[in-house]
């Protein structure tokens, strides 16, 4: 009964087709779940395909073709059909000539200099009609020339010429016309016949007139109402607010509902469609509705006539609203019938003194029987307002809208690029056309609604029973038991030694569990980084068996030497890598920073140190190692925000300093050993800060994977080394942690090296399952357990058996490394980073207990927590068992049958361009792929453009987004995107997207994908980004591959980098 809101899409049954069924990644709108396609279409497709290939569209090239623009006569028609900026943008195109007639824009606020610097030619009456090929008009032309409107004449028009506009062919009053266009050889199309698909959606010039008309009606409304729309408590009384009713929840009524809501009216909606229940909410206004149930959905997004019983029910409804309510509204409108009458002269009368009615549909007949159309009349102190251009009175936002529409609906009728043809083939040409070539084209049967989805059965939920207080307490009471009892047992069983480094692991892990949780998400890459280099710590364990004078001696001293060696690498890459990432935060207005003067501490207490320990020892090294750690738990607690992050990587770097220095008098060197030392020392850091200085944003996973697999191998050669160097007085403790530090070690190298190939693409992304795997894993596990077994019980003063035993332990731990980490598809890779991660501080830990040294063990715990928490969020992100991660890889989501089909709709460049202009807020949902397509910098530049033009734009992004935590956050920083406009899943799905008119989502697809939300989907329960939820969603996309190629929404394809780079030049034309 009233035109239908553009959220509700209707497909057509001729184009849906069947899509692939796809194993990962889809989308499925929220308003339309499943599509169905009848066989009997499906047999009329199969039937064309096996035809001959039909004659090819005739194509003419822009260059021959001239654009004429004729001023509108029409009285109180104010609109122009193009505007200056489209004039330009049709030159560009390639077109011959643009013709504007004096005069055209004036009323619409568009002078003739502005024509002029477009490129478009201004002419008079004549020559925009006999010059032109194709004319573009707002209203049909007159059939007469007068002296005051020889622009309408169409006699002039050449043979074969185009002319599309607004024409309304079905009304009886405009036959006329299409009988002169016929006579005269015409080619037209009318605007307003344009079908309401979504493939249609940047053509439909009724939508847009809608909009306007709906939000001027509230403005002629407040105007005739003689009080304020919104409540008032002043001095001298209280003003109630106004109450407004809009019967109809299309384009114009959604428009008209958040225009008087914003004005702070109260509002309620009415409309005969169900669906529209919630589009009127979301705007905060009351949905009202009869109690008889019947949906009013008709086709081409109008409603259908109701039943006799619905139609009283609602007059009833109606009336009972005219005596409450201070305006009224009304939008309804049927195809091809005059207006239905809605507001009686007895629904009139019964409103009060200064009420307003303003009827939309005056033009077809009126809603109102008061209503005169065209003028503004009074009836028993009621003003109706039946005004016929209401868009004209917003001459300069109509006309804009317009031109936007017929010019996008021009360049559609491209056969080939820079050519214009007639494809009657296509459906919007198609209904839209009315006469070819001067052959009168019947008019096609409206577009049939799709047919209502079966609903699912209800499936019954496991109902959650809250805990009593009494569970609660005795659980934790329960588990407070438990963790004591173990201390008494560990206490009992073990000895001094092992307790007090159990002691120092469990108060810092409990440390690094308070300060991990309180890292910005948007610095998690950054943590990683500051922990990577603080893991190189490993190599205080190499500094205990190097040995040997300028030059290592021994097999102990030499796999002492590579440890550290290696150590310095992964410490002085990771702080120049983190120092890299976090500049790219800074801003122009944050305060001038001073990191020279953390220098001065660093020189005082290593200065005091070596002073005071040239006078003996005493508790110096001890002192030292509590530094070292307090400062590594500052460095990660400076990250919790922007503000204090670079403090906290150099605090991390003191931290690491301090500890190194305080191990180094611990161990109380030579001095040709000292030299060897800071001679590995120094190459290992100079290696380590060339790889950070030389690495992209984009390569950070990789190197990351990379340096985790240094402190890997670190471990296993210290581990080694330690047991080789003190065979013949090995206690239990220092072998069962030794041959543990090999085993974690050795999973975390080769784990890395895979995790650094897959990332880098030097092998396939794609998870490689050895056959039998978990047999596999399990036997290498026995294995491990035998060997173990066989080391502690022979090992002791026995350096071949110790030897082989090592080895063994190796090979196995290097090979479970390879088959778990293959076993992960490269889209995984987050999880696999942050699980790495935890295992090289675990690796930490064991050589801490192993040599008794408490720095180790305290950053151990560090690292280990901290991978350990950002593994928990990664899987929780991904919806994924961090158990599974753990032992033997993260298993592929369940294969199922769910099946979608509908219809895909390509977009443009242009089209996403003008989308985002008109848009009052914009978020863009970013992912790997802009990472791949180094597209943060166009991207950057898109987003400082539209800034620019007042639109808000924010950023949305995904805990997993990237191939490890916070990387999309680190190459926006990079790119200069300001962080504060750079909002995780969770803030962006709190702010919520209902005022969201365009959400661009590039290379981020399963992170919006809503059929997550769908129980027996391929990723269902994966927290998503609620991008669904906006008004339209644009998908930047590759191709036509498995995933978001069976969209209900507009796909852009092309190259991310291309594509951005195409769009910021747009933009900024």
């Amino acid at each position: 009964m009233w035109p239908g809101s553009r959220p509700l899409r209707l497909f057509k049954r001729s184009s849906t087709i069947r899509l692939p069924r796809v194993s990962r990644t889809r989308w499925l709108p929220q308003q339309s779940r499943t599509l169905s396609t009848s066989s009997r279409w499906l047999q009329e497709a199969q039937a064309q395909d096996s035809k001959p290939e039909p004659d090819p569209v005739k194509a003419i090239p822009y260059s021959e073709l001239t654009i004429g623009v004729p001023t509108e006569v029409r009285s109180g028609e104010k609109r122009v059909a193009i505007t200056p900026q489209n004039a330009k943008l049709l030159l560009k195109k390639g077109f011959k000539e643009v013709l504007i007639e004096h005069g055209a824009g004036f009323q619409a606020e568009f002078p003739a200099h502005d024509y002029e610097e477009a490129g478009a030619t201004l002419v008079n009456a004549s020559r925009v009609w006999t010059d032109s090929n194709i004319v573009l008009k707002i209203r049909p032309p007159r059939l007469r020339s007068t002296t005051l409107s020889p622009n309408n004449f169409i006699e002039g028009f050449k043979e074969g010429g185009v002319i599309i506009s607004m024409l309304q062919p079905n009304l009886d009053r405009n036959k006329p016309i299409i009988d002169a266009y016929a006579r005269k050889g015409l080619t037209s199309f009318a605007m307003d016949m344009i079908p309401r698909i979504t493939r249609a959606q940047s053509f439909d010039v009724l939508s847009s007139m809608a909009n306007i008309a709906g939000y001027k009606a509230v403005l002629e409304a407040s105007n005739h109402f003689g009080r304020y729309m919104t409540g008032q408590t002043t001095a001298a009384g209280k003003v109630p607010p106004c109450k407004v009713l809009v019967i109809g929840a299309g384009v114009a009524g959604l428009s008209a509902i958040a225009t008087a809501k914003r004005m702070g009216a109260i509002v309620r909606g009415f409309d005969t469609r169900s669906a529209a229940r919630e589009q009127v909410q979301s705007l905060g206004a009351d949905f009202i509705e009869v109690e008889i149930k019947e949906d009013g959905a008709g086709g081409g997004g109008y409603a259908k006539v109701m039943s006799k019983e619905f139609i009283d029910a609602e007059m009833e409804l109606f009336m009972a609203q005219a005596k409450e309510v201070d305006i009224i509204i009304t939008t309804a409108l049927i195809p091809g019938r005059p207006a239905p009458t809605l507001i009686t002269e007895e629904m009139v009368a019964a409103m009060k003194p200064g009420s307003v009615i303003v009827d939309l549909a005056a033009e077809a007949g009126g809603n109102c029987e008061i209503t005169v159309p065209g003028q503004l009349s009074h009836h028993k102190g009621v003003t109706v307002i039946g005004y016929t251009d209401l868009p004209s009175r917003l001459a300069t936002q109509s006309s804009t809208l317009f031109s936007n529409n017929i010019t996008k609906y021009l360049l559609s009728m491209s056969p080939k690029e820079n050519h214009f043809g007639i494809d009657l083939k296509d459906e919007v040409v198609r209904r839209s056309i009315v006469t070819h070539n001067g052959a009168i084209i019947p008019g096609l049967p409206p577009i049939t609604p799709s047919a209502p989805v079966a609903k699912k059965e209800d499936v019954k939920e496991v109902e959650v029973v809250a805990l009593t207080p009494w569970q609660k307490a005795t659980r934790e009471v329960t588990t407070v038991t438990g963790a004591m009892g173990t201390a008494l047992a560990l206490g009992k069983l073990t000895g001094p030694i092992f307790m007090a480094n159990a002691f120092t692991f469990s108060l810092a892990g409990l440390i690094g569990y308070r300060v991990v949780w309180g890292v910005a998400p948007a610095l998690h890459s950054p943590l990683m980084s500051v922990t990577n280099a603080i893991s190189g710590m490993v190599g205080i364990g190499g500094f205990f068996i190097m040995g040997g004078g300028l030059l290592p001696q021994t097999l102990p001293q030499t796999l002492g030497a590579l440890s550290v060696l290696l150590a310095f690498v992964n410490v002085s890459g990771g702080f120049v890598i983190t120092k890299r990432m976090l500049d790219m935060f800074r801003r122009p207005t944050d305060p001038k920073e001073y990191p020279w003067l953390y220098a001065i501490p660093g020189v005082l207490f290593g200065g005091g140190y070596l002073v005071a320990a040239s006078t003996g020892m005493a508790g110096l090294v001890q002192a030292g190692y509590m530094v070292s750690s307090l400062l590594c738990i500052g460095s990660l607690s400076g990250l919790g925000a922007q503000a204090t992050a670079r403090t906290g990587n150099l605090l991390g770097i003191l931290g690491v300093s301090t500890g190194v220095l305080a191990s180094l008098t611990a161990v109380g060197f030579s001095p040709e050993t000292l030299i060897q030392v800071i001679g590995v020392a120094g190459i290992g850091s100079l290696i380590g800060g060339l790889i950070g200085r030389r690495i992209t944003a984009t390569e950070l996973p990789q190197t990351v994977a990379a340096l985790h697999s240094v402190v890997g191998l670190a471990a296993v050669l210290t581990s080694i080394g330690s047991i080789m160097a003190a065979i013949d007085h090995l206690d239990v403790l220092h072998m069962v942690t030794g041959y543990f530090g090999v085993f974690i070690g050795g999973i975390t190298f080769t784990g890395s090296i895979i995790a650094f190939m897959k990332l880098a693409g030097r092998m396939s992304s794609k998870p490689k399952i050895v056959p039998g795997r978990h047999y596999t894993n399990g036997g290498m596990l026995v294995a491990n357990v035998a060997t173990m077994s066989v080391f502690l019980t022979m090992a002791p003063g026995a350096p071949m058996i110790a030897a082989t035993c090592l080895a063994a332990n190796a090979a196995l731990s290097f090979a479970k490394g390879i088959t778990t980490t293959s076993a992960i598809g490269g889209a995984d890779m987050p999880v696999v980073i942050t699980v790495l991660n935890a295992y090289s501080g675990f690796a930490l830990v064991a050589e801490g207990f192993m040599l008794n040294s408490p720095i180790l063990t305290t950053v151990g715990s560090l690292i280990g927590v901290s991978g350990s928490i950002l593994s928990y969020i990664m899987c929780v992100a991904m919806n994924r068992s961090i158990t599974n991660v753990l032992f033997g890889g993260i298993a592929a989501p369940p294969q199922t049958e769910h099946k979608i089909e509908g219809e895909i709709t390509k977009t443009t460049v242009d089209e996403t361009v003008e989308m985002m202009r008109n848009a009052q807020k914009v978020v863009i949902v970013v992912g790997y792929g802009m990472a791949v397509a180094k597209a943060q910098y166009p991207i950057a530049d898109m987003v400082a453009n539209l800034r620019a033009q007042g639109i808000i734009v924010k950023f949305a992004i995904h805990p997993v987004a990237g191939r490890m935590p916070g990387q999309c956050n680190v190459l926006l920083a990079e790119a200069s995107v300001p962080y504060d406009i750079v909002l995780e899943m969770d803030e962006i799905n709190e702010e919520g997207f209902d005022n969201v008119d365009v959400t661009l989502v590039i290379g981020a697809n399963d992170t919006v994908n809503p059929i997550a939300l769908e129980k027996d989907s391929p990723i269902a329960g994966m927290p998503i980004i609620d991008a669904y939820k906006s008004k339209q969603v644009i998908v930047m996309k590759r191709g036509m591959g498995s995933g978001y190629a069976d969209i209900n929404t507009k796909m852009l394809f092309g190259d991310a980098k291309q594509t951005c780079d195409a769009i910021k030049a747009a933009l900024a034309q």
